[in-house]
């Protein structure tokens, strides 16, 4: 194996040029912006940053399109990149200024560099990542929320931000001068004045030295040396397979379900363009956004009759193609039955995706028929099941064995469900499970369900609830009924879980949510009332005595609310349940 240094600057090049190609045996481009920021910030200080690995080959083999453009190379040899397309992809992301395509969306990589960052190491900074199921606040602000680890003051975020050296970009930021987009500084258009002119520093200023030497730094970030280790032309590509799964292996660097991919890909080829069209499909006719791992694992589950990917290196390539077959017929069974009998309209309704996983096997089991007490008792499964976070704790494979088990014996809903209470006891909600529960909760999304069930519906189109509305102004929102800037200036002392409560959330379009932005229920609620009627309020289960709307009765109100929102929920799951 032949090894050589080449620099950041001749890696994108290459990227470009189209001499480095993805073998399909790579998964797609996943890093969030978070993790760009990060490498950039090791790369600026000369920190280690891991090494990469191709493989040179003049064998025909299967490629995949990268996230970042790149041009037609007449050329047949190639380097297929096997470890660091996400680093590469980023940084040729950056240093182009080119978006990056995810899930066929382009999207700019938008990071910024800190002119007047602080001497020595970084600071060192927790942050939260996670996925929200309905994503904008009361005032249709992405921003709104930066960080549930700093502070909800503006001055301390912007405080610790000053910390950084770089950072993801956000409107108030991007104002600052002080801030300039990475990918500025490494266009080779702008020079150091036209970057500089908005701050009025001129060479004579002291500022100017130290801000040009800093930029010179961010600059040289192409010139940064990776060790890229060439595996030798005469290897097969089933050998290579081996070798990356080896390799990703011991490093922890990919999922299960990425590793089992290169497996199946490295025997069938081709197949990856078989799982991105039907995942293409699943979200274009069923809104059903699915990651290309839980399509892997589906197969994998179809083809052994449990989960975990440890055997898929023994599945013969027929017994992959058939299992792909059911998993394809199971799959779109589990979201008709999702979107049509249980209310859910898309994957970020549902704690796990492993529930799809669940209902598809079922769904096929039973040849794609269920009886009416079936029917009814899986939905009530699957509002149990995600509920209490079935899939979202501990051994998640262990649990979803023991289910797939009980399925194939011939075991009926009803028989998952008494698993759902010896593991949990309690299957009912109470007013108390949703004291400090916010979005994250899966209770969050069942509150939704609860009032869709109840004919909820906006409050200014009069549109029902439904997430797939077209056009933004009647996108569905979540709205604090009680604007958080209020509670946060009350003189009560109300906590941040409490301001943030489920129970002081109502579902409405953007448009509602935009005009309403920090009015007071007080102020707002009786307009409704006159526009409306109070059945408005009340399917969104809202209490209409109007003392409960003032500020000085928050904690009473969040007490009711609770109250009505725990039976709304408990009788939708009762619906379902036998006599």
């Amino acid at each position: 194996m032949q090894k050589a240094d080449i620099s950041v600057g001749k890696l994108v090049s290459m990227i470009e040029d189209r001499e480095l190609q993805l073998p399909e045996m790579q998964r797609r481009y996943i890093w969030p912006a978070t993790r760009v920021r990060d490498l950039l910030d090791s790369l600026y200080r000369g920190y280690p940053s891991g090494s990469i690995l191709v493989w040179e080959t003049d064998q025909e083999t299967p490629t995949r399109k990268m996230a970042v453009d790149q041009r037609q190379n007449p050329f047949t040899n190639s380097k297929l990149l096997l470890d660091g397309q996400q680093r590469l992809t980023s940084l040729s992301a950056i240093l182009r200024g080119e978006p990056v395509e995810v899930r066929g969306r382009k999207r700019a990589i938008d990071i910024l560099f800190n002119l007047d960052h602080p001497d020595g190491p970084p600071a060192e900074v927790l942050e939260v990542e996670s996925d929200q199921a309905i994503q904008f606040d009361d005032d249709d602000d992405p921003d709104a929320e930066l960080d549930e680890e700093l502070e909800d003051t503006v001055q301390s975020v912007t405080e610790r931000l000053s910390k950084r050296t770089f950072v993801v970009a956000s409107r108030n930021l991007s104002a600052n001068p002080k801030w300039i987009r990475v990918s500025e500084i490494f266009n080779e258009e702008r020079t150091d004045w036209q970057l500089l002119k908005p701050l009025s520093v001129t060479p004579d200023d002291p500022q100017w030295t130290k801000y040009t030497k800093r930029l010179a730094t961010v600059r040289k970030i192409r010139d940064y040396p990776y060790v890229v280790n060439v595996l030798d032309k005469g290897l097969s590509y089933e050998e290579v397979a081996e070798i990356f799964v080896r390799v990703n292996s011991l490093g922890m660097k990919l999922r299960g379900s990425d590793l089992a991919l290169a497996q199946i890909t490295a025997r069938w080829k081709n197949s990856l363009t078989l799982f991105e069209e039907f995942a293409k499909e699943c979200e274009e006719t069923g809104e059903f956004t699915l990651d290309t791992g839980l399509l892997v694992r589906a197969i994998v589950m179809f083809a052994t009759d449990q989960s975990r990917f440890k055997t898929v290196g023994t599945i013969s390539l027929e017994r992959l193609q058939q299992a792909w077959e059911d998993a394809k017929r199971g799959i779109r069974f589990a979201i008709n039955y999702l979107r049509a009998n249980v209310g859910v309209e898309d994957e970020s309704l549902l704690s796990s995706p492993f529930l799809i996983l669940l209902v598809a096997y079922y769904g096929l089991v039973h040849n794609e028929k269920l009886s009416e007490s079936e029917e009814k008792s899986l939905r009530r499964w699957v509002y149990i099941a995600h509920i209490r976070g079935h899939y979202s704790r501990g051994s998640t494979e262990t649990i979803l064995d023991a289910d797939l088990n009980l399925v194939k014996k011939g075991e009926n809903p009803d028989r998952l469900i008494q698993v759902l209470e010896q593991q949990f006891g309690r299957l009912t909600v109470e007013p108390a499970d949703f004291i400090g529960r916010g979005i994250r909760s899966p209770l969050f999304s069942m509150t939704y369900l609860a009032l869709k069930e109840r004919d909820a519906k906006d409050w200014w189109s009069g549109l029902a609830l439904s997430l797939s509305h077209q056009g933004r102004n009647h996108f569905i929102q979540y709205h604090h009924i009680f604007p958080k800037s209020r509670l946060q200036k009350s003189s009560n002392g109300y906590e941040k879980a409490e301001i943030n409560e489920i129970a002081n959330m109502a579902f409405i379009s953007g448009r509602v949510n935009r005009n309403l932005s920090n009015a007071l229920p007080k102020d707002y609620f009786p307009d409704i009332v006159a526009e409306r009627g109070k059945q408005a309020l009340t399917a969104q289960l809202i209490p209409t005595d109007k003392e409960m709307w003032e500020v000085s009765a928050y904690r009473e109100f969040l007490e009711k609310r609770r109250a009505l929102l725990a039976e709304a929920v408990n009788q939708l799951i009762a619906s379902d349940e036998q006599p």
